[in-house]
């Protein structure tokens, strides 16, 4: 793909905040495993059974639950078995499993091109089926079609959008006497410091899992970089940018005054995910900075799912300048090498239903893709919503053109937090990954 391409395939930032600004307005209204041939095995009736495997990640099981269920009971002749693995371990064993042609009949696969396993890398190497038949595929708003399709043809499935922001445990921030989320980064710096006083962790940082370390830096970026430069994208690609010499140097200075004053845990690059979501479920911890995809794990946690809820991390000290990401949630795709391919696509066409869209968003807290009357946005982002109209930018690897940066970013957050590397490192290092 040239330069031109790359581009052309990105969208805008002004379609992103036009479809953005859609889905607020609607939501406002409507408030391993290799690949199997056809088995031996039989229904009641003595119809042959398909066997399809689908390999997902953990915030992909609470949707596929239900919904695989839903579609085994209306489809008895089709057995799809399920799976989730780290999404470290599927960026990884999973690739290898697609290049080698014996990948499951269905996996994840993450939007636009910043990672080994999105929808651009993937579809380019002929991995991936097309799926642009499928009624679902024309509903895809504009702005969103560069996370979904490469050369104009749909390779992946996904049921919406989700943000990043504060996850926080209502009953500690009222025992430290806190009473509204925080506006600008100041008064989020002050409410740190009042629970830290309070006895409490103000942030936990479970850093010893890769993609978490991304997290605080993509919450901050928005604000110190694309709402002085909506265009920083763009010119990055053109060679005219760099996060050197941009608002990602603020970001990361940021994300290291929370270390220096004491708000994150104890040894957070030795603290995993699954440690950092019992910390703020139980009170050990106030916050995390989340994916919003994975709040039902939070709620999972606690013994009072309610307790839980979410805010934006402002990221400037001009509450008007505090923008947010907001980007196309996990999804899902066909192996083009699977055996059982038309088998797969119809699985996938079965979720593209809105009342599976629905279904789907809703067990992870996502904006709906698109939106009827039975489309509900969970309480936890409606906060978020007013800034989706026109103050959201995309998860920053959608965007990026190759999928080196964001191991590289995991990497080098892990560095800062431990001392082994500076800022202008640490950035130099991204800038090299990314011209890669």
């Amino acid at each position: 793909m040239t330069m031109t391409d790359l581009r052309n395939a990105r969208m805008s930032r002004a379609q992103f905040f036009r479809m953005m600004g859609g889905l607020a307005a609607a939501a406002a209204a409507t408030t391993a495993c290799s690949t199997r041939p056809q088995t031996t095995a039989s229904t009641g009736d003595g119809q042959a059974v398909t066997e399809l495997k689908f390999v997902g990640v953990a915030d992909q099981k609470a949707p596929m639950d239900g919904l695989l269920t839903a579609y085994q009971q209306a489809q008895p002749s089709v057995r799809l078995t399920a799976s989730y693995a780290p999404t470290d371990q599927v960026q990884t064993s999973l690739r290898t499993q697609l290049g080698a042609g014996n990948a499951p009949d269905l996996h994840v696969v993450y939007p636009g091109s910043g990672s080994a396993m999105s929808m651009s890398q993937i579809a380019e190497a002929g991995l991936l089926a097309d799926l642009s038949a499928q009624a679902w595929a024309a509903t895809i708003p504009t702005g969103f079609k560069p996370a979904f399709q490469l050369d104009g043809k749909t390779y992946m499935y996904s049921a919406g959008s989700s943000v990043i922001g504060a996850v926080y445990n209502k009953k500690v921030f009222e025992q430290a006497g806190v009473q509204e989320p925080p506006a600008t980064w100041s008064e989020f710096l002050a409410l740190c410091g009042k629970l830290k006083k309070a006895g409490v962790t103000p942030i936990a940082l479970g850093a010893q899992t890769p993609w978490v370390t991304q997290l605080i830096t993509y919450a901050l970026v928005p604000s110190t970089v694309y709402a002085k430069d909506p265009t920083f994208d763009d010119k990055q690609l053109a060679g005219q940018a760099s996060f050197a010499e941009s608002g990602w140097r603020q970001a990361m200075e940021m994300y290291l005054e929370l270390q220096k004053r004491g708000f994150f845990n104890d040894n957070p690059n030795g603290t995993t995910f699954e440690q950092q979501t019992s910390m703020v479920a139980t009170g050990k911890a106030a916050m995390a900075i989340q994916v919003s995809a994975v709040l039902p794990d939070f709620r999972k946690a606690a013994s009072a799912p309610d307790d839980l809820s979410m805010f934006p991390v402002p990221g400037a000290d001009d509450a008007a300048s505090v923008w947010i990401p907001a980007g196309v949630v996990v999804g899902l795709g066909v192996s083009a090498k699977s055996r059982n391919v038309e088998q797969a696509k119809a699985f996938v066409d079965f979720l593209g239903r809105q009342e599976n869209i629905n279904a789907w968003a809703k067990a992870i807290a996502a904006i709906p893709l698109t939106q009827d009357a039975g489309s509900t946005v969970d309480p936890a982002v409606q906060s978020f919503l007013p800034f989706t109209k026109d103050r959201a930018v995309p998860f920053m690897d959608q965007r990026w053109p190759n999928a080196e940066v964001q191991p590289v970013h995991f990497a080098v957050v892990q560095e800062l937090l431990a001392g082994k590397a500076t800022v202008d490192e640490a950035l130099k290092k991204m800038d090299e990954a990314y011209r890669k």
